[in-house]
C-alpha cells in the first residue's frame, strides 16, 4: 500500500470510514460565522458606520472565523489515517505506527507519528464520538505494539480505549432505557 492508501492491482481496498458528526460541525461553523457576521453588521449600521467597504471587511473577518471553526475531516481505513482539513491535508501510516502522544491542555490533541515521517493531530472526541473510526485505529496500533513498532503510546492508546469503551457503553445503556 502506498503512502496515500492506494493499493497494487488485484488486491482490494479496505472499506473507508468517517467521522460522522464532521457535517453538523461544519454547519456549526457556517451559522457562528454567518451570526458573527450579522452581529458585525448591525453594530456598524447601528452607529451609522456601514459602508460596502466595511460590510467586506466583516464578511473576510466572518471567513476567517469559518476557516478557524471548520472541523477536519478525519476518515480511516485499515493502514490508514487521513485528516482534512480546509487548508491541509495529513495522513499517517497506522500499520506503521511509531508513536502516539497526548498533548495537555485546554485542547487535548491525540498527535501519531508514524515509520515514514506521517503525522497527524485531531482531537480525541473524534475517536470517541465515532468507534468505527476507533476500532480501525485501535486494530492497527495492537498490531504496531505487536510487531514492536510502537514504541511511545501504549498507554495513551489504553487511557484512549478505556475512555471510547465508556462512552460506548454508556450510549447503549442510554440507548435501551437503563442509564
Amino acid at each position: 500500500m502506498g503512502r496515500n492508501g492506494d493499493v497494487g492491482p488485484g488486491r482490494h481496498r479496505a472499506p473507508l470510514v468517517c467521522d460522522g458528526g464532521w457535517a453538523a460541525g461544519v454547519r456549526c461553523a457556517c451559522v457562528c460565522a454567518a451570526v458573527f457576521w450579522g452581529l458585525l453588521l448591525a453594530a456598524d449600521a447601528g452607529a451609522g458606520s456601514l459602508t460596502w467597504w466595511r460590510a467586506g471587511l466583516w464578511a473576510v473577518l466572518a471567513l476567517v472565523l469559518l476557516v478557524v471553526l471548520t472541523p477536519p475531516r478525519v476518515s480511516a481505513r485499515s493502514g490508514l489515517l487521513v485528516s482534512r482539513g480546509l487548508l491541509s491535508e495529513h495522513s499517517v501510516r497506522t500499520d506503521r505506527l511509531v508513536a502516539v502522544r497526548r498533548s495537555g491542555g485546554v485542547a487535548q490533541r491525540l498527535i501519531l507519528r508514524d515509520a515514514e515521517g506521517g503525522r497527524v493531530e485531531l482531537d480525541p472526541k473524534v475517536l470517541v464520538a465515532n468507534p468505527p473510526l476507533w476500532r480501525v485505529l485501535d486494530e492497527d496500533a495492537r498490531a504496531c505494539l505487536a510487531a514492536g513498532l510502537l514504541v511511545y503510546g501504549a498507554h495513551a492508546m489504553r487511557q484512549l480505549s478505556a475512555r471510547v469503551d465508556g462512552e460506548t457503553a454508556q450510549a447503549v445503556f442510554k440507548a435501551s432505557g437503563l442509564g
